[in-house]
């Protein structure tokens, strides 16, 4: 990069000033990782100091039915086919009790795209997971499904949103965004939720009082300019709403073991690889430089690998999620050794190892408690991890 333009990109960070679409393709055009990671680390520190967040969350599927056929998605099996499951709602709720200990404060509820379950299932489904979990959050629900709710029940999202709240939905999750621009959307995603839907739900559930999460699946077939165009209209909408409370960049994964019945469901794979480390930590930079009005960006440490997760913590993550037990969307595709659980333990000795202080938290973001920092006898000067 052109040192004038590096100094005038250092100026505008420096004096708050919101970077353009220009800006950004630039900064994925650098190739000193070190300069880029140094200022989204200015950025994230302003926000939220030395401070890693965490939750303790499990994650639930309760089917893996899906209509759609996502090129990227090793999850998804069709009606009569061998894995494909549905739980019934019984059984979910028992599977749910049985992830309770170790102080659970947040289920996490993804579906595939079932044809047949009728849309009471959903609002049910809900209500008794929060009877038999009162006091845990549940998040549930991408864009994608709520848009599948309308057309299964009649209802508009409005009114499916209010229903879901009413049985104790506390947050959609952020997943249908993949990469928004149509460029690339249409060669990656088999759904018809897009842009227009996708903002259209997050922006009603922001009108109703919901927080929500936002994301953006990278290291496929996409560019810079489509990470860009993506981070920037969620941009946008937050300057319209304020609903998002944080960012997730998900790497994309190939799919190495999801061949027992020798379907590849993954069809990206043959042209593609995966982002290495380098490209994710660049990624996680430029989202914190661009997403100038979230306050938090997080690394879901399940589709980073540990490793590459603490060292997002330097380039612009502040929140490491989560103590996940079982995450069956990644891992029926991923075989790159990332552990299936982490402990609440497990998490504070990774961010004190990297050098922060690890703060739990809640689905709201609001603490549930502070944690020592690092202790200064294992390290002389205890500093974030670097390259």
């Amino acid at each position: 990069m052109d040192v004038g333009l590096k100094r005038e990109l250092e100026q505008k960070v420096r004096a708050g000033e919101r970077l353009t679409r220009e800006d950004g393709i630039a900064l994925y055009e650098s190739d000193d990782l070190a300069w880029l990671g140094g200022l989204a680390h200015e950025v994230r520190t302003r926000k939220n100091g030395d401070v890693v967040h965490f939750n303790v969350n499990r994650h639930l599927n309760m089917t893996n039915v899906c209509t759609a056929s996502c090129a990227y998605c090793s999850f998804q099996r069709k009606p009569g086919e061998k894995d494909a499951y549905t739980m019934r709602i019984e059984e979910a709720v028992k599977l749910a009790k049985a992830m309770e200990s170790e102080n659970l404060t947040e289920l996490h509820i993804v579906n595939g795209l079932h044809p047949n379950l009728p849309w009471r299932y959903y609002p049910r489904s809900l209500r008794e997971l929060k009877a038999a979990l009162p006091h845990v959050s549940l998040k549930a629900f991408t864009a994608t499904e709520i848009h599948h709710f309308e057309t299964i029940s009649g209802l508009s999202a409005s009114e499916i949103l209010d229903e879901l709240i009413d049985a104790g939905l506390e947050s959609l999750t952020g997943g249908g965004a993949e990469i928004f621009d149509w460029e690339v959307r249409q060669h990656i995603v088999d759904h018809r939720t897009h842009w227009e839907d996708w903002s259209r739900i997050h922006r009603l559930a922001h009108e109703k009082g919901l927080k929500t999460p936002s994301t953006m699946l990278y290291g496929h077939i996409e560019e810079p300019r489509h990470r860009v165009d993506h981070v920037l209209r969620l941009r946008e909408l937050q300057d319209e709403t304020g609903g998002f409370q944080v960012f997730i960049p998900l790497r994309y994964q190939h799919d190495f073991v999801d061949m027992k019945d020798g379907k590849v469901r993954n069809r990206l794979q043959a042209r593609t690889q995966m982002a290495t480390g380098a490209e994710a930590l660049k990624t996680f930079a430029v989202s914190r430089l661009l997403f100038d009005n979230v306050p938090h960006v997080k690394v879901f440490w399940v589709m980073h690998g540990v490793q590459t997760a603490q060292l997002a913590l330097q380039h612009g993550a502040d929140d490491m999620d989560g103590s996940v037990v079982e995450y069956k969307i990644t891992h029926d595709a991923d075989n790159y050794g990332t552990p299936n659980k982490l402990t609440r333990e497990d998490l504070l000795d990774l961010i004190r190892d990297a050098g922060f202080r690890p703060v739990e938290r809640n689905t709201r973001y609001e603490i549930i408690r502070e944690y020592d920092a690092p202790d200064p006898a294992r390290r002389e000067s205890p500093q974030p991890m670097r390259l």
